[in-house]
This record gives structure tokens, C-alpha cells and sequence, in this order.
């Protein structure tokens, strides 16, 4: 398989270093995808760590032009039915996800099932807070919202989120539920942006034999169940 990583900066430059480690080929590094060979991307599944202005603006290149593509950029959710549509029209397959760590997928998996428990027997009320370190630009964070949207879906309500932004925090993602006699409180934490590109690279060795657009979080939790 051949990789081209669309956006160089931490995220991109973890991805090519997950990729060396794996002896699977980075094919190019490009700021700018628009300029890549598109006789080349034919050949390969792109991996895209921009700015949502950059995915806004690229995304039907890249639809048009690759293989299969993974898009870890965030910010796109109100185009997302045509951007779906898109990938779909143009036949080619993508995975994207507010947050490609393997933890954090199944840290969704639990917030669902119990907030769904929870949503059922009432009485509880849900907060999210999430701490990023100061260079990010989002806030909340994508991650942050998937939960968000979990949770009201299981729940009825809108649940608080708080952001925060300081030093150098990889991420850290806090799901409360507050009740009157208890509290339950869900937590993950990255200790470095490493999990995200791992998660990135087994996203693009899914698209092998792929067809469509999928969420990461089901094709990885039907896996995991799957092994079961």
C-alpha cells in the first residue's frame, strides 16, 4: 500500500513515522494536495491531517483523484452530506473520524452505553469537558462533540461542554453525569499524539476491499466485537 500524507505538521509527521516503523511507503508529503500527481494518487489512499479550511477546499480533489481516503480533519460537520456525497458519487472510499485513537473509539462505545442506561432511567444530568493544549484551534474539540452528540442522542437533553486550552496537553476528555444521590464520571486521556496516528494508519489498511463512507468508530468496533 501506498500512503500520501495531505498536511505536514505533528499529526502528519507522527503518521510518517508510524508508516516508516511499519515498512509501509509514504509516496509523498504534501501542504498543498492539489498540486500532487494525480496519475500517482490513483495509486494511493491519501491521510488528511489539515485545517478545516484546507479539507473545505480540497475535499473533492481528493474524491476525485485517490484511491481511499482517511480524514482525521475536523470542522467540516455542517458540508459533511455533501462531502459524503461526493465520495460516494466519485466511488471512492473514506474513512473519517473526529478522533482516530483506538482507546478513545471504545471510550464512545462505553459513553453510549451508559448514557443510554442512564437516559432510560432518568435523573441524571451530563456534562463534557475537554482540555487540549494552547496551540489548538478548535473548541470544542471534534472529539468533544461526537460526545456530545452521543449523549444527547441516548439523553434528550444538550449536555454542557467546556473547553479548555493550556500548555501542552495532548487531550483529555472528562463525560459526567450528575445525579442527586451520585455521580458517574468517564475520563480518557492521550499521553501523546502518537495513539492518533496509529488509529490513522489502521484506518487506511481498512480501506483495503472497502466500498462507501464509514465512520471509523463502526468499522473498528465491528472488528473488536467481531473477535469477540
Amino acid at each position: 500500500m501506498k500512503i500520501v500524507l495531505s498536511g505536514y505538521g505533528k499529526m502528519g509527521r507522527m503518521v510518517d513515522s508510524i508508516l516508516s516503523g511499519r515498512g509501509i511507503e509514504c509516496a509523498g508529503r504534501s501542504e498543498n494536495i492539489q498540486e500532487f500527481d494525480r496519475a500517482l494518487a490513483k495509486e494511493c489512499v491519501c491521510i488528511d491531517f489539515t485545517v478545516p479550511e484546507a479539507f473545505r477546499a480540497n475535499y473533492r480533489f481528493l474524491a476525485e483523484n485517490f484511491k481511499a481516503v482517511v480524514v482525521g480533519t475536523t470542522g467540516w460537520a455542517d458540508i459533511s452530506d455533501e462531502v459524503i456525497s461526493c465520495f460516494e458519487k466519485c466511488g471512492t472510499p473514506m474513512i473519517y473520524a473526529s478522533n482516530f485513537s483506538v482507546g478513545v473509539n471504545v471510550f464512545f462505545a462505553v459513553t453510549d452505553y451508559i448514557s443510554g442506561m442512564l437516559g432510560k432511567a432518568g435523573g441524571y444530568s451530563p456534562y463534557i469537558l475537554e482540555m487540549h493544549h494552547c496551540h489548538k484551534l478548535d473548541a470544542p474539540s471534534g472529539t468533544a462533540k461526537t460526545l456530545q452528540s452521543i449523549v444527547d442522542r441516548n439523553m434528550g437533553t444538550k449536555a454542557d461542554v467546556e473547553a479548555v486550552r493550556c500548555g501542552e496537553i495532548p487531550g483529555i476528555h472528562t463525560v459526567g453525569f450528575e445525579g442527586e444521590a451520585d455521580r458517574i464520571t468517564l475520563r480518557h486521556e492521550a499521553f501523546s499524539r502518537e495513539g492518533f496516528a496509529r488509529g490513522a494508519v489502521e484506518a487506511a489498511l481498512m480501506t483495503e476491499g472497502l466500498t462507501g463512507v464509514h465512520e471509523f468508530k463502526d468499522l473498528l468496533l465491528s472488528r473488536l466485537n467481531a473477535g469477540l
